[in-house]
C-alpha cells in the first residue's frame, strides 16, 4: 500500500514540499511524515497542518498525492528511484532535477515541470505551464536526461537550453519551442507557436502537425524532405508509454531544416509534410 497524502487544507499561500523525500519517507511511519517541515511563504510549518497520511512507502516505494495542488510546488524533485502520482493537478517545479524514478500525473502541471531534470520519467496527462524541462534562469543548460511526456497543451519555452533527453507534447505548444537547445529532441504533434529553435546548437525539434504555414526562422536552411529512418523507433517508444500517435505520423515525409546557423548550425527542424 503506498504512502497516500491528502490535501485537507487548501493554502492560498503555496507549499514548498521538497522536504518530502521518496527515500526518507520509506523509512518514517505516518506521525514522522507529517511532522516534517515544509515551506509556507516565509515560515515553515509541518506537513500535518494541512495534509493527512495514510499508509506507507516502505514496500512498494510509492508516494501518492491527492487533492488540488496547484499551489504545492516541488513534488517529487530531485527523485531518484520510485513512483510518485499525482492524483489532481500539481503546482510548479514537479520533478526538477530528479534523477531517476516516475511521475504520473493525472491533471495540469503549473511551469517549470522537469525543470534541470538528469533522468526518469514525467507523465503528465492535463496540460503543462511554461518552460517545461528547461534551465532555470542563469543556467547554462536545462535537463540533461529523461523523457517528459506532456499528453495536453504546454506553454512557452518548451526545452529551454535542453542538453539531452525527450519531451513530447501532445497537444498545442506555445512559442520558443527548444530556445537555446544544446541537444536532446523536442516532439509537438499540436499546433505550434512561433520562433522554434532560436540559437540552438543541436538536437532535433519535430513538429507532426505544423499547420498551413509553420513560423521558420531566417537562420535556418531547408535541407532535404526525406522519411527520416530514427522517427519510427522515437514513436514507437512513445506508443509504449501510453503516448498517442496518429498514425499517418509513421508514414509521412519530412521537410528538414538545419540551424540555427547564426550559432553552430547542426540542429534541425522535422516538419510533417501536409497530405
Amino acid at each position: 500500500m503506498p504512502l497516500t497524502l491528502t490535501l485537507q487544507t487548501p493554502s492560498a499561500i503555496p507549499l514548498e514540499v521538497d522536504t518530502i523525500d521518496l527515500e526518507t519517507v520509506r523509512s518514517q511511519s505516518t506521525g514522522d511524515v507529517l511532522h516534517t517541515l515544509i515551506q509556507r511563504g516565509n515560515k515553515q510549518v509541518p506537513l500535518g497542518e494541512f495534509f493527512s497520511a495514510d499508509g506507507s512507502a516502505a514496500d512498494d516505494a510509492t508516494i501518492v498525492w491527492q487533492g488540488d495542488l496547484a499551489k504545492v510546488k516541488l513534488i517529487g524533485s530531485k527523485l531518484a528511484s520510485g513512483t510518485v502520482r499525482v492524483e489532481g493537478n500539481a503546482g510548479m517545479h514537479m520533478g526538477a532535477e530528479m534523477t531517476g524514478g516516475e511521475i504520473l500525473c493525472t491533471g495540469d502541471a503549473a511551469d517549470w515541470a522537469g525543470a534541470e531534470m538528469k533522468g526518469g520519467r514525467i507523465t503528465i496527462r492535463g496540460n503543462a505551464g511554461h518552460l517545461v524541462g528547461a534551465g532555470y534562469r542563469g543556467s547554462r543548460k536545462g535537463m540533461t536526461g529523461g523523457e517528459i511526456l506532456v499528453h495536453g497543451h504546454a506553454g512557452n519555452e518548451v526545452g529551454h537550453t535542453m542538453r539531452r533527453g525527450l519531451i513530447a507534447v501532445g497537444g498545442r505548444c506555445g512559442d520558443a519551442v527548444g530556445v537555446g537547445l544544446i541537444a536532446g529532441t523536442v516532439f509537438v504533434f499540436g499546433e505550434p507557436g512561433i520562433r522554434h529553435g532560436m540559437s540552438m546548437k543541436r538536437g532535433t525539434l519535430a513538429f507532426f502537425n505544423p499547420g498551413p504555414q509553420l513560423d521558420i526562422l531566417p537562420t535556418f536552411r531547408k535541407s532535404c524532405t526525406y522519411r527520416p529512418s530514427f522517427l519510427p523507433i522515437f514513436l514507437r517508444h512513445l506508443q509504449e508509454h501510453g503516448f498517442p500517435i496518429p498514425p499517418e505520423c509513421f508514414s509521412s515525409r519530412y521537410h528538414r531544416y538545419c540551424g540555427d546557423l547564426l550559432e553552430i548550425g547542426r540542429g534541425e527542424l522535422l516538419v510533417r509534410e501536409a497530405a
